[in-house]
């Protein structure tokens, strides 16, 4: 059985990752089908962050994971509001 602690770590997480898909459809359609404007630019602008690569080098084998970059707009925050608004309702 799992606690009711990690459950919410779990539906937080869930609703983050998807919420970061949606966001990111949101984004290409608003690139794809709205016009040059200043509504576009607000809503496509990104602030990146990223962390890698990272190595591991052991003797049998080694890997290498990474660079791993999350790139936020306002249209991934309103995928992580969506998702979150709709697994409450249904969860």
């Amino acid at each position: 059985m799992i606690g009711p602690r990690r459950r919410n770590t779990a539906r937080l997480l869930v609703a983050i990752i998807g919420g970061l898909f949606v966001g990111a459809l949101l984004t290409v359609l608003v690139t794809n089908f709205l016009p040059d404007s200043a509504t576009r630019s607000v809503l496509t602008t990104a602030v990146s962050a990223s962390l890698g690569p990272l190595g591991l080098d052991l003797v049998a084998f080694g890997f290498v994971i990474g660079p791993l970059t999350i790139n936020l707009n306002a249209l991934s925050i309103v995928g992580v509001l969506l998702v979150a608004l709709v697994m409450r309702s249904w969860l």
